[in-house]
C-alpha cells in the first residue's frame, strides 16, 4: 500500500462531519474514506470492525482502531497535530480515551450533526435506507 488510510462510517453524519473537519484542518498524507466506499478486503478490514470504530491502515501495514486510529492520523500531520496525537497515545490519556470513544460511538446519533440512523447497526441501516443510505421504496 502506497499511502495510509483512515476509514470512518460514511452513513453517520457525525462521523462524516468529523472526517470533513479533519480533511479541512489536519494536513495529512493519509486518505480519509467512508468504509462503505473502501475496498475493505484490500485494506484487510472487516465490515463489523468498521461499523464499530474508525480504522487506520498504515502504508507500512500497521493497524489501529478508535482513538488509536485518531492518534495515528494526528501523528501523520504537522507538528501541532503530532503533539496532540502523542498526547492521545500517552498511557493515562489512552486509558480514558477508549471508554470516552465507546460512549461517543454509542451516542453518535445524539452528537451535533448526528441522525437517528447513526445509532443503528449497518445491517439495520441497509434494511431501512438501502446500501446507498437513502430510504428504500418500502420504508
Amino acid at each position: 500500500m502506497e499511502t495510509s488510510t483512515f476509514v470512518y462510517d460514511g452513513d453517520c453524519a457525525f462521523c462524516t462531519r468529523c472526517a470533513q473537519f479533519a480533511e479541512r484542518r489536519i494536513p495529512t498524507r493519509a486518505r480519509l474514506l467512508p468504509w462503505q466506499f473502501a475496498d475493505l478486503d484490500r485494506l484487510g478490514l472487516a465490515e463489523a470492525d468498521c461499523d464499530t470504530a474508525v480504522q487506520w491502515v498504515g502504508a507500512d501495514g500497521s493497524r489501529a482502531a478508535g482513538p488509536d486510529a485518531i492518534a495515528r492520523l494526528l501523528g501523520d500531520s504537522t507538528p501541532f497535530w503530532r503533539v496532540a496525537g502523542a498526547g492521545l497515545r500517552f498511557p493515562p490519556v489512552r486509558l480514558v480515551a477508549w471508554p470516552v470513544y465507546r460512549w461517543v460511538a454509542r451516542n453518535r446519533h445524539r452528537m451535533p450533526g448526528g441522525t437517528a440512523a447513526c445509532s443503528l447497526p449497518q445491517e439495520a441501516r441497509e434494511r431501512l435506507y438501502g446500501p446507498t443510505g437513502r430510504p428504500t421504496a418500502d420504508s
